[in-house]
């Protein structure tokens, strides 16, 4: 990862130091506090954003149950692993929008000139934009996939430890996927259109099984959309060890981080000042 001084590039190196890196730890959970004092000040309205997602959720976990009830096995897949799906895509979507929630918004940012204000702070210019805002209503998404693993998952210590993996790669699928595509708007100008459509058609196919899309439609989701990735965690990592499937994801799961982060770095050369002013604390 790089640094960014108005456009120059500084190594991450810098921040390697342990009295630095602390600091850096210290910033980054500051900001996570103040984010959820930010949507604790009015608790009437985070209780009911959050738990309004939670709802959302459960309509199509019931939706799931009634399917089950009549046909108890869709190709392969019991009513235990969609429910299990649910759990792992929510729970990263969740996790990155509330601790990251400035991803889906980056593509704006670039068009219109709003990244001024990170530049000229002394911190690493992605995690900086990344952290600098929470999603209330993501918070409802984790929450609803910790009830849904205590409902439905594996509660040994190998299964806790299953479904830890299973939130860390999906969490980084979403988070550096929607970097990236976030980013074209360095080049394309304003894509915050087409980004939120790439997005969304990621999340969408990642809470369907992966055995219900065959041919053409099956390659999609595990090379343009990895949304694969995610939706086959539950048979290929929680419900058995599917040792080239994890390879697999933990592959892609890097790969999108090294283009995201590549990617917003580059397209920072190109990036024109929007001649904004403003203080953060």
């Amino acid at each position: 990862m790089l640094t960014v001084d108005r456009g120059k590039l500084t190594p991450i190196s810098e921040y390697d130091q342990p009295g630095k890196f602390r600091r850096l730890l210290h910033f980054v959970w500051q900001f996570w506090k103040l984010n959820l004092a930010g949507a604790m000040e009015f608790r009437l309205s985070f209780l009911l954003t959050a738990g309004m997602m939670v709802i959302n959720n459960v309509v199509w976990i019931v939706f799931w149950g009634i399917y089950f009830g009549r046909f108890p096995v869709l190709n392969g897949w019991e009513l235990q692993d969609v429910m299990m799906l649910w759990a792992v895509a929510a729970g990263g979507f969740g996790v990155m929008a509330t601790f990251f929630g400035n991803a889906m918004r980056i593509g704006n940012l670039i068009a219109t000139g709003q990244l001024d204000v990170y530049l000229t702070q002394p911190k690493p210019v992605l995690l900086h934009v990344l952290i600098s805002r929470m999603s209330v209503s993501a918070i409802g998404d984790v929450l609803f996939a910790l009830l849904i693993y205590i409902a439905f998952g594996d509660k040994s210590l190998i299964g806790l430890l299953k479904f830890a993996l299973a939130m860390v790669l999906s969490t980084l699928i979403f988070l550096f996927f929607t970097i990236s595509v976030n980013c074209l708007a360095f080049w394309l100008g304003n894509t915050e259109g087409l980004s939120f459509q790439l997005f969304n058609a990621l999340l969408t196919f990642t809470t369907y099984p992966t055995s219900i899309f065959k041919g053409f439609g099956k390659l999609v989701l595990f090379t343009v959309l990895p949304a694969g990735f995610i939706s086959y965690l539950p048979i290929g990592l929680l419900r058995q060890i599917d040792l080239p499937f994890i390879l697999g994801s933990v592959a892609v799961a890097v790969f999108l981080c090294v283009v995201g982060i590549q990617l917003f770095y580059k397209g920072l050369r190109r990036y024109s000042s929007g001649n904004m002013m403003g203080l953060r604390r």
